[in-house]
């Protein structure tokens, strides 16, 4: 979870992408997004706005978060805070939570679900 936050901040965004299962749903206030590809698109789509990466002066916080797992699937309840203006006057712009469903891959573990709420 703190690597997809970290990567979402400034990394890169095909390191980014590749934590996510082929087909992965994205779930928030909104709007949708299912795979990788429209994962990835929307990831260059909010960088292109200047609204996160890097340059945009925020960054994603995870915090409390519980875990449970079951065999080679999880489930992950976090709050996350989305930070603006860190270079200048740091604040708190939204704050919320995420509900992850994680499954054990050949290639480690890979977010399948996630459901984002505001608040």
């Amino acid at each position: 979870m703190a690597r997809l936050a970290i990567l979402s901040d400034g990394g890169d965004l095909e390191e980014y992408v590749d934590l996510f299962t082929d087909d992965a749903r994205w779930e928030m206030p909104g709007g949708e997004l299912q795979g990788r590809e429209n994962l990835l698109a929307g990831a260059i789509e909010r960088r292109s706005e200047g609204t996160v990466g890097p340059g945009s002066n925020t960054r994603h916080a995870i915090t409390t978060q519980s875990v449970a797992m079951d065999g080679d699937e999880a489930v992950s309840d976090s709050y996350w805070q989305f930070w603006v203006n860190t270079a200048t006057e740091p604040s708190v712009a939204l704050f919320g939570t995420y509900r992850d469903r994680l499954v054990r891959t050949e290639g480690g573990w890979k977010l399948a679900h996630r459901v984002i709420s505001f608040g």
